[in-house]
């Protein structure tokens, strides 16, 4: 009995950290087999494919510049450089500076009240070369390429290069390969990009933006929206460029010292996750119009029918969408192979608990990422910013507390306080994500939790004489009074050092 119970004590977890686990596995859970998905079939089943190319852009950039950057990490950190660092310094300051400057011209220049993209999207409606099946340029149709997704990915690339870079020309000065943990630099990240955050809440929730430029510039409401949207695009900005960093060095901490063990994980995860899901999206962003019209050639028992809606019968593949039969077969592909990784993760938590964990924070960042591209139209940037900066915040958080997980941090048994802590906690936690995921208003992708209308000095401005839209600011009240109750639980959780 003695034997048994000195093999079980490494296994055990602090309750406070088990809870950080089980949130970023809900979180996990709940967008790979359920919010993804559902966006899938959306898009697929849609009037108009123009939001699939855009998805699938977003899903494949994603996916291809996550590989670049594992692919840079593995040249500088695995378990020496194979190349010299200061080679990829010399490479990411152009990257960086190309991407930016694509998102600036994308979205400074070519704007009008008539044309509030700017140049962000291409093939426009006017453009015609080398036409193919009825398509805007060759077989594409109109805003099928994002050029601020492929500015941002250009840029996370390029200051992902100067970043690993300078951390491993840092290593080849100084020996020491120990995980410092949180360090004082990372939490002071968190610190700002927390500030930041609520400072664009704050402001998102008193002003409505569109209200707020009508005030800063009458008689030009285009004018002061845009001014509006660069200053809180510059304060969320900032935020989710924190919290990247405190990611990326709290993962390179946590890496360091058994990367024997973690880089075959990374190479893995990059190569057999990313790379791969980046192709296949990419494939399909391609070439949609072209499967579609193929399919569409199905007559056998009326697989056209099934598979393929299309508006109009000269205006082929242009006007095809996928049926929802087609969706609900994709959709169940999608889900099926989720739920599959996820059930293999609870396999392999005790023989290959290195893959596990990098691979959930990684898939985590990720979701960020694709939340962030995904939604780069000028209505929907600046919360889809707000749900990136979150949702690394959670990564980061999880990274942190994957130090030495299986510490053990305290004797105290849970007990009956211990229980009702645990599960206040737990409903705290997940009734605030509820608001907190309220704040975008994306009809019909996204169906709000609790009702959220910005504005509560400055409200939206009535539209052709109507009456005017009245704020509602219900999901920012919860939010706060849950997450403030969820941090007090967890305080008197973690001081109490209860143990698994």
């Amino acid at each position: 009995m003695q034997q048994v119970r000195q093999r079980e004590l490494p296994e055990q977890m602090s309750w406070a950290r088990a809870l950080i686990f089980a949130v970023g596995f809900f979180f996990l859970s709940a967008i790979l087999i359920g919010q993804l998905p559902g966006y899938i079939h959306l898009q697929l089943t849609a009037s108009s494919l123009e939001g699939l190319e855009q998805g699938c852009f977003a899903l494949a950039a994603v996916g291809l510049g996550g590989f670049v950057i594992v692919q840079v990490i593995m040249l500088l950190f695995d378990p020496k450089p194979i190349v010299p660092p200061a080679i990829l310094t010399i490479l990411g300051i152009p990257l960086s500076l190309i991407g930016l400057a694509l998102c600036i011209w994308a979205t400074a220049t070519g704007c009008a009240p008539t044309q509030t993209t700017c140049n962000q999207y291409f093939p426009t409606a006017h453009s015609n070369w080398a036409s193919l099946l009825n398509g805007k340029v060759l077989w594409f149709q109109s805003n099928a390429l994002d050029f601020v997704t492929l500015g941002l990915t250009i840029l996370a690339i390029g200051v992902a290069m100067i970043f690993y870079s300078r951390l491993a020309i840092r290593e080849q000065r100084n020996p020491d390969r120990r995980d410092l943990g949180t360090t004082p630099a990372i939490r002071w990240m968190i610190v700002i990009a927390v500030l930041l955050l609520i400072v664009f809440m704050v402001l998102y929730t008193l002003f409505d933006p569109q209200g707020l430029g009508n005030a800063l510039a009458p008689g030009h409401p285009f004018l002061g929206l845009k001014i509006v949207d660069l200053i809180e695009g510059l304060i969320l900005g900032a935020s989710v460029f924190l919290t990247l960093g405190a990611f990326a060095l709290r993962l390179h901490y946590l890496m360091r010292p058994v990367r024997k063990r973690t880089m075959p994980a990374l190479y893995a995860i990059g190569a057999l996750g990313l790379a791969q899901l980046g192709a296949v999206f990419l494939l399909i962003w391609a070439f949609v119009y072209p499967l579609i019209y193929w399919m569409h050639t199905w007559t056998f028992i009326g697989l056209n029918d099934f598979l393929t809606v299309c508006a109009k019968k000269s205006d082929i593949p242009a006007s095809c969408t996928f049926s929802p039969q087609a969706g609900y077969i994709v959709t169940a592909i999608i889900v099926m192979n989720f739920f599959a990784l996820l059930v293999g993760a609870i396999w392999a938590w005790k023989s290959n608990r290195s893959l596990v964990v990098i691979g959930s924070v990684i898939t985590t960042a990720a979701i960020a990422a694709v939340t962030f591209l995904a939604h780069t139209a000028p209505d929907k940037i600046l919360v889809a910013m707000m749900l990136c900066a979150g949702m690394l915040l959670l990564a980061v958080i999880w990274t942190s507390v994957s130090r030495r997980e299986f510490a053990v941090v305290g004797e105290n048994n849970l007990g009956c306080l211990g229980q009702w802590l645990i599960l206040g906690t737990c409903l705290f936690i997940y009734l605030a994500a509820f608001a907190f995921f309220s704040y975008p208003v994306w009809p019909p992708e996204t169906e709000q939790n609790i009702p959220f209308i910005p504005g509560l000095a400055i409200g939206p401005p009535a539209a052709g004489g109507a009456a005017a839209t009245l704020p509602l600011t219900d999901a920012t009240v919860m939010f706060v009074l849950l997450g403030v109750l969820a941090a007090v639980q967890f305080f008197f959780l973690t001081r109490n050092r209860y143990k698994v």
